[in-house]
C-alpha cells in the first residue's frame, strides 16, 4: 500500500523580499560609503589638533594646525576656525563643524562633530 506524504510548506524569503531587502542593504552601502571619508577626515583632525596644541601662542597653535591640515588633506576645517583657551598652563585647542550628504531630492544626512584636544 503506498501512502501519500504531504508536501511540508517552503520556507524562506520570496523574491519581492529579497528585492526589499536587497535595496535596503544596498542604500545603506552607498550612504556608509559617503560617510567614512568624513569619519577618516575627522581622525585627521582630532590628530592635528593634538599637535597643534603643542604651540604656545594663539597663532603658532593655527600655523601648526594649517600646516597639519595641508599635510593630512583636512577641507572642513582650517586654523580661523579651531578655538584656542589655555586651561592652567595648558594650551586647549577645540573645533566644531558639520558635513551635509545629499541623500535624495531635499533630504539632507548632516553629521555634527566636534572634539578638542586632551
Amino acid at each position: 500500500m503506498l501512502t501519500m506524504q504531504s508536501k511540508s510548506r517552503q520556507k524562506g524569503i520570496t523574491f519581492i523580499g529579497l528585492v526589499v531587502v536587497g535595496s535596503l542593504l544596498a542604500m545603506a552601502g552607498v550612504v556608509g560609503a559617503q560617510i567614512v571619508p568624513t569619519v577618516i577626515e575627522l581622525q585627521a583632525i582630532q590628530k592635528a589638533v593634538q599637535k597643534a596644541a603643542e604651540g604656545n601662542t594663539v597663532v603658532d597653535v593655527r600655523n601648526i594646525f594649517d600646516k597639519q591640515a595641508s599635510i593630512d588633506d583636512i577641507k572642513s576645517i582650517s586654523g580661523k576656525d579651531i578655538e584656542v583657551t589655555k586651561e592652567g598652563d595648558k594650551v586647549v585647542v577645540a573645533f566644531s563643524y558639520q558635513r551635509e550628504i545629499h541623500l535624495a531630492g531635499p533630504a539632507f544626512l548632516v553629521l555634527k562633530y566636534q572634539g578638542r584636544s586632551k
